[in-house]
């Protein structure tokens, strides 16, 4: 069975930082590409990052500078570092794996940065 587990969200001030942790089980973990997705309310999903199994990184234009992903494969853990956070990154944060036609997502984790 995955499973997907996200952690760290919460409550933060504008300019605070936060870093989201996903664990994931059931899978190969280092052979899947691995994202952080997100979805304010009224908003389609987005992707925020995406690393490789081979680390490469992508980021959204709109969180470049100030999010950083980054995978621990012994750990089987993906993480979403957040700095300098802004009211409009509020949303529920989503962590997926994917692995050519293999997609599995977690339950997502509440983000909230009050200005």
């Amino acid at each position: 069975q995955v499973q997907l587990v996200e952690s760290g969200g919460g409550l933060v001030q504008a300019g605070g930082s936060l870093r989201l942790s996903c664990a994931a089980s059931g899978i190969n973990f280092r052979i899947f590409g691995m994202g952080w997705y997100r979805q304010a309310p009224g908003k389609q999903r987005e992707l925020v990052a995406a690393i490789t199994s081979g680390g490469s990184t992508d980021y959204a234009d709109s969180v470049k500078g100030r999010f950083t992903i980054s995978r621990d494969n012994a750990k089987n853990t993906v993480y979403l570092q957040m700095i300098s956070l802004k009211p409009e990154d509020t949303a529920v944060y989503y962590c997926s794996a994917v692995l050519f036609e293999r997609e599995y997502w977690g339950q997502g984790t509440q983000v909230t940065v009050s200005s």
